[in-house]
């Protein structure tokens, strides 16, 4: 048996009225076999972006030198 993971993943929005239509494009990639078909609603909220804030948050003044063997050639 031979096996492939497929994923495919399309954003799409719909405004009042429209009704949902599949692009070619997809409908196109599927063929004879087996298929799960999620739909689901986008999150409202945006993913989570790291920052380095805790990092500058963190240093104090007597962490001042620390590095500086390292910086230097």
């Amino acid at each position: 048996m031979k096996t492939q993971v497929v994923n495919i993943t399309y954003e799409i929005e719909l405004k009042p009225g429209e009704k949902l239509t599949l692009p070619e494009s997809l409908t196109n990639n599927i063929g004879a076999g087996n298929w799960i078909i999620t739909i689901q609603p986008k999150p409202n909220f945006s993913p989570v972006t790291r920052s380095h804030d805790t990092f500058l948050k963190g240093y104090t003044s007597e962490d001042e030198g620390l590095y500086d063997d390292y910086t230097t050639g």
